[in-house]
């Protein structure tokens, strides 16, 4: 953790704590680990998320970024994600491992815009 000179706990995402992210229900509601983080370069917003449901219209839910690093707090590892990149871990105790999001289409053979 990082202090400010006064001694407060200095916050790390980009984004303010008050401003929302995309999470799911199951993340939520039964407690599953985030395993995908995305930092969106169009407007710096963040998901996090665990990669088990791709129905987000159903399981897609907001929270604010206070509550998602409150709900895991191993989530400052990957605050200093530029945007336009995102990471992915096996498990809550894995290490993240990032990528540019391009990198990510490229790989699964989507066409970039």
């Amino acid at each position: 953790m990082k202090f400010d000179h006064d001694g407060y706990e200095v916050w790390p995402f980009d984004q303010e704590p008050s401003v929302a992210a995309i999470t799911t229900r199951q993340v939520l509601e039964l407690h599953l680990p985030v395993l995908v983080v995305s930092h969106y370069s169009d407007d710096h917003s963040w998901a996090f998320v665990c990669g088990t449901t791709d129905d987000y219209r159903e399981d897609g839910r907001v929270v604010c970024m206070a509550d998602i690093l409150k709900s895991d707090p191993s989530l400052r590892h990957i605050a200093d994600l530029p945007p336009g990149w995102s990471a992915e871990r096996s498990d809550r105790d894995s290490e993240w491992h990032r990528y540019p999001d391009a990198a990510a289409e490229h790989a699964l053979g989507a066409d970039s815009p």
